[in-house]
């Protein structure tokens, strides 16, 4: 080696690895000692460079997946954020119901009940328009074979009439938001007759 070659500048990543490397490797007396470090620091340069590139495609598919995650977070915000409210307003639908059902047909005779009926009816049947608009669904229950995740059996009721886990009657109707449920619907479910 001439005294020019050891002269050259060294690349500045090659000149940093050096600097850890002790003395003794450089310069071991034999020939080829300070290329052989080069070489080492090279190598270990590289790996550093694909443990970088590794760290790069983990944080931009951790970004990805961390955008799909907020993605799906705001559109359920967005389609059940009235959960709360429409469990609330529920209990005004059934009372309305309640009302409707609780009316003896011989009053309705009477031209103002039949026509305070007749609000009544139609104040529910907007409700039921409201809940459409807004995802809100009843689960179909009587007559259904028993799904407990959208029922709760109440009471067994013993008869022939139907197979065992039929529900043959609905004490309270249940309601999906969107694909979510809402409240279960409370129901009676045949069950063989003693």
């Amino acid at each position: 080696m001439t005294d020019n070659d050891t002269d050259k500048p060294r690349d500045d990543a090659v000149e940093k690895e050096l600097d850890g490397v002790p003395a003794d490797m450089l310069d071991d007396g034999e020939e080829g000692g300070e290329e052989d470090a080069l070489g080492e620091a090279l190598e270990r340069l590289k790996s550093d460079l694909d443990a970088a590139k590794q760290d790069v495609l983990y944080a931009h598919a951790d970004m990805q997946n961390l955008r799909r995650r907020m993605e799906k977070e705001k559109e359920d915000a967005r389609n059940y954020a009235a959960t709360g409210f429409a469990r609330d307003v529920l209990s005004v639908s059934d009372n309305l119901a309640r009302a409707i059902e609780s009316m003896p047909a011989d009053l309705r005779e009477d031209d103002r009940v039949r026509r305070f009926v007749e609000g009544i009816e139609a104040t529910q049947r907007e409700l039921e328009k409201v809940f459409g608009q807004n995802g809100i669904t009843r689960i179909a229950a009587k007559g259904m074979p028993l799904d407990p995740n959208q029922h709760q059996a109440m009471m067994e009721i013993p008869t022939d009439e139907h197979e065992p886990g039929t529900i043959v009657q609905e004490m309270q109707a249940g309601y999906m938001i969107k694909d979510r449920l809402l409240r279960p619907a409370m129901v009676g479910v045949a069950k063989k007759p003693d």
